[in-house]
């Protein structure tokens, strides 16, 4: 069994470097921070003891996975890793830093993965004299709960080793969905609408937050509404994702951000870490109570769903990853009720297209516009599944 490496102890890396000590891995982990490295050793013993209280684990087991993690000072200790996965700051010039520092100690067959978000795995492999060893392995927060990982290939990166790295990953009992090396990859690209069209209804005055929250949850089962998320996320965070995806599609007006949110983020509202987002979070504080007119209510759910679902469908159209794996995303990554693309069957594609070329024509906007791939299997009668 291979020896992995993981580049950063923050929540991602120790996440990591958990999950893969608990498929029997002997892990490695670097922070610069040696604080910061002590503090996530005693965090991974605290969770073990959980474990354990709650019957999960044994203490023998808990003991095993806490063994089989070292935390250490220096890169060259990773001169016997077969994989080293980076999950640092999302800082291209530090990654670069870090990649070419790692390429001298680490052996020739050894994989280098970067769990960025939002940064071209291409890019940051560009500064590797075999760039060919490099790939994305983009884990969810929290690594040892949530089961997607995206598999990104760089152009660069040599044939078989996405598969190679998606086996793995299965045995570490995960859910990994290969995916091109494009902006969002799968989850942040098709969930994009979730957030900027619910916005996009409160700002045309169709409904408040907790109304879209309701509709949401209530008729789409969704396990959080839009803003609720936003404010679990962080406005700042969610922000500056999409503002990077939109500027990353080269300003194509689908991803294009919301001036509430923005306000939101500028005027310190950031969500529960904040006490103030959308909502009051402050102690005491009063929530607002949603519209329960069910007819408004499914108004709102089927716009957002159909533009997820839009998404979803293009992503297909792109080669962006396979229809199996673009529901696999968006169910084991981001908790949806439902693959997009099989609600879309269930739905009929044909209600979906009607409902965007509506919209399309209301406002006159590219932002609405159906998929290619849409608009030719209605025309041909086909479904995904």
């Amino acid at each position: 069994m291979i020896k992995v490496g993981v580049v950063g102890c923050g929540t991602m890396g120790s996440g990591i470097a958990q999950v893969a000590a608990t498929a029997g891995h002997h892990v490695l982990v670097y922070d610069k921070n040696s604080e910061q490295a002590y503090k996530a050793g005693e965090k991974l013993k605290s969770i073990m003891d959980r474990l354990v209280e709650k019957g999960k684990k044994t203490q023998e087991e808990a003991d095993a996975i806490v063994s089989r993690v070292k935390f250490i000072d220096n890169l060259a200790s990773f001169d016997e890793c077969g994989l080293v996965i980076e999950a640092i700051v999302e800082n291209i010039d530090i990654k670069h830093i870090i990649f070419k520092e790692l390429e001298d100690v680490v052996p020739e067959d050894c994989i280098l993965a970067t769990n960025t978000s939002s940064l071209s795995v291409a890019s940051i492999g560009s500064v590797l004299e075999h760039p060919e060893r490099m790939v994305g392995l983009h884990f969810f927060n929290p690594a040892p709960l949530m089961p997607l990982v995206e598999v990104v290939p760089a152009v660069q990166t040599k044939a078989g080793l996405a598969e190679e790295c998606k086996k793995l990953m299965e045995s570490w009992g995960k859910a990994p969905a290969i995916v091109k090396d494009t902006p969002g990859f799968i989850v942040n690209r098709v969930a994009r609408p979730f957030y900027g069209e619910a916005l996009r209804i409160y700002e045309e005055g169709w409904a408040d937050f907790a109304t879209i929250d309701w509709a949401m949850t209530e008729l789409g089962g969704f396990k959080m509404g839009p803003f609720t998320l936003m404010d679990y996320i962080g406005n700042d965070v969610n922000y500056v994702v999409t503002e990077t995806v939109f500027a990353s599609f080269y300003y194509d007006q689908r991803y294009k951000p919301s001036f509430t949110q923005k306000r939101h983020s500028e005027a310190g509202y950031l969500g529960r870490k904040s006490c103030r987002g959308y909502y009051d979070y402050s102690e005491g504080a009063v929530q607002p109570q949603p519209n329960k007119d069910e007819v408004l209510g499914k108004k709102i759910m089927d716009r957002i769903l159909c533009m997820l679902i839009n998404e979803a469908v293009d992503a297909v159209f792109w080669n962006i990853a396979s229809i199996e794996d673009v529901d696999l995303a968006m169910t084991k990554g981001v908790n949806y009720p439902k693959g997009l693309l099989k609600w879309a069957d269930e739905i009929g594609l044909e209600k979906v297209l009607a409902n965007l070329e509506d919209l399309q024509d209301k406002f006159g906007e590219d932002r609405y516009r159906p998929s290619y791939l849409m608009k030719q299997m209605v025309k041909e009668g086909k479904t995904f599944y």
